[in-house]
């Protein structure tokens, strides 16, 4: 390490001399990396919350604040500046669970873990396989036939842990016998809502916010509302099966799509699929690749 910042002093006094730049030690090269890391980890972290459609909002106020600044509009600015303080207390307010999880991660080694690492590029976002879709499709409709209730919460990129703890941890791979089993009457888990996480369950009798939409038609029962409700605050998809009449409906960015078949469920369940990053493609061909080149060889053997 302190070779190569020896090179890069050396290239700098004797080649970009002329550019008359900045003093720098190795004091502020180490300084810029960590301040790089932490507004990184800051951004990955709003990314994954509902602080991300907050942050975008935030954006386009700030453009039209901008806006005012260019042309002086001095109302728009005064109420702007008198607002800040205000805003950054609601801020702490609405946000209080997910800033909490993220003092909490602070001391966990995994995070500690991943600060060595340096590992920027992994995708942490889980994504739903074909099978699991298959299996979800199944259950559904074997609960529908008979009208068990279900409420089955498909996390995407909004991390639903503040819903996850209010529930039983499971962390099961999916299958359609493992739904029914915990959707069954009178059983432990069968109240309450499942929380899927890539091709696992990972808790179960989770407490969901209610929608305080209106305009939803009163025939809906809690279990739709509370579809509604968490489709609101995140991108999940919620799948959701009628105790009255078994009719299958899907809740999704605030609304709520009602009595599809199976090939409708499917459709929306493949929306969350996430397309497979370029080296990942190219590993696979690899591979595939490598073993045709072998079962080649042992053919011609």
């Amino acid at each position: 390490m302190e070779h190569m910042l020896s090179m890069f002093f050396t290239f700098k006094d004797k080649y970009l001399a002329w550019m008359d730049l900045p003093v720098m030690t190795v004091i502020d090269i180490v300084e810029i990396v960590i301040i790089a890391f932490l507004f990184y980890t800051i951004l990955v972290w709003i990314k994954s919350t509902r602080a991300w459609n907050l942050l975008k909002g935030l954006m386009v106020i700030l453009v039209f604040v901008f806006m005012a600044a260019v042309f002086q509009m001095n109302t728009i600015l005064w109420l702007a500046k008198n607002t800040i303080d205000v805003g950054i207390t609601a801020l702490v307010i609405i946000f209080q669970p997910e800033l909490r999880r993220a003092l909490e991660q602070l001391g966990r080694k995994n995070f500690l873990r991943g600060i060595a690492s340096f590992d920027f590029g992994k995708n942490e976002v889980e994504t739903i396989s074909n099978k699991t879709i298959n299996e979800l499709v199944r259950a559904c409709f074997e609960m529908s036939k008979v009208k068990t209730g279900a409420l089955i919460v498909i996390e995407d990129s909004v991390v639903l842990s503040e819903y996850e703890r209010t529930g039983i941890a499971v962390d099961a791979i999916l299958t359609n016998q493992l739904l029914i089993n915990i959707f069954e009457k009178n059983t432990p888990l069968h109240d309450g809502a499942i929380i899927v996480r890539g091709d696992r369950v990972v808790s179960a009798t989770c407490y969901l916010p209610l929608s305080d939409n209106m305009e939803l038609s009163k025939e809906l029962g809690t279990r739709h509302r509370a579809a509604i409700g968490i489709s609101e605050v995140s991108d999940s998809l919620t799948i959701v099966v009628s105790e009255e009449n078994g009719a299958v409906s899907v809740a999704l960015k605030g609304e709520l799509i009602r009595r599809l078949d199976q090939e409708g469920l499917r459709h929306y369940l493949k929306l969350l699929q996430k397309c497979e990053p370029d080296n990942k493609r190219k590993g696979l061909l690899k591979r595939r690749l490598k073993n045709a080149k072998q079962d080649s060889q042992m053919d011609y053997k």
